[in-house]
């Protein structure tokens, strides 16, 4: 976990952007359970399932993983569909290494902690210090509490049943919601129209896909779709949206 000097303790910015990531970690990390369980189902065991999860580390690509593996596939389809599923986190990284500034040992790291929910949480945050502080605690709650409940699952196997059925599958997609919400509500109506443009139309794209395009592809193309209009656009509207001021001298948060 990142260490906090006492100017981070007292700034406002920083002490709500930890209790989102603690929020979020904890919503993200009770759904490994069904990961666990579901990869011992597919025919990997306690080692192997905790091998793929602590070096993958990935829940869209990990669930691909096992979901090839229990169809009988060979690696090669299991390294082309994790693989396709994976690369929009190499999209996350152009966004948030220069919002880091890690070097290092602390940049491999913050490489691999680089998944949707750090991602969302350190760019939700209006000031610098707030956007590291939410990028580390959330990679490393998330880090911790899925593969422990990954271990959890794996450990309980087939006796845990199918985890959908507790509502565990709708945990991390609330998440997801609650922050982007902030975004979708803005004081600047100019900034606010722009991205619930973008969302509508990234997730109007993704379902059309969905039906039609292989796993991974959709939410790429989303994707896609939103780094083109914020080209166009300049960065203006979601910079704007997000409120913060880039030339906040706020303190550093790093592990």
């Amino acid at each position: 976990m990142p260490a906090r000097s006492p100017a981070d303790r007292s700034d406002p910015a920083v002490r709500s952007a930890v209790r989102t990531a603690l929020s979020v970690s904890v919503a993200t990390g009770l759904y490994g359970v069904s990961f666990g369980a579901l990869s011992v189902a597919a025919g990997l065991d306690v080692p192997q399932t905790m091998a793929l999860s602590l070096l993958m580390f990935s829940g869209g690509s990990q669930f691909a993983a096992v979901g090839v593996v229990g169809a009988g596939g060979g690696i090669g389809a299991v390294v082309a569909t994790a693989g396709l599923l994976g690369a929009r986190n190499g999209l996350y990284g152009v966004q948030v290494a220069p919002l880091l500034g890690a070097s290092g040992w602390r940049r491999v790291l913050a490489a691999h902690l680089t998944i949707d929910e750090s991602t969302a949480v350190a760019t939700a945050q209006p000031t610098p210090a707030a956007t590291r502080a939410g990028f580390w605690w959330t990679g490393a709650g998330v880090f911790v509490l899925w593969n422990a409940f990954s271990l959890l699952g794996a450990l309980l196997g087939d006796a845990l049943g199918d985890p959908r059925r507790y509502g565990l599958d709708a945990a991390a997609g609330a998440a997801f919601l609650a922050l982007l919400w902030p975004r979708l509500s803005g004081d600047d109506r100019r900034a606010t129209r722009t991205v619930r443009v973008v969302a509508a139309a990234a997730a109007l794209l993704a379902l059309a896909l969905t039906p039609v395009a292989p796993a991974g592809v959709p939410v790429l193309a989303a994707a896609a779709l939103a780094v083109v209009v914020g080209v166009l656009d300049g960065g203006g509207g979601v910079g704007r949206a997000r409120g913060g001021d880039e030339d906040d001298e706020a303190p550093v948060v790093t592990p």
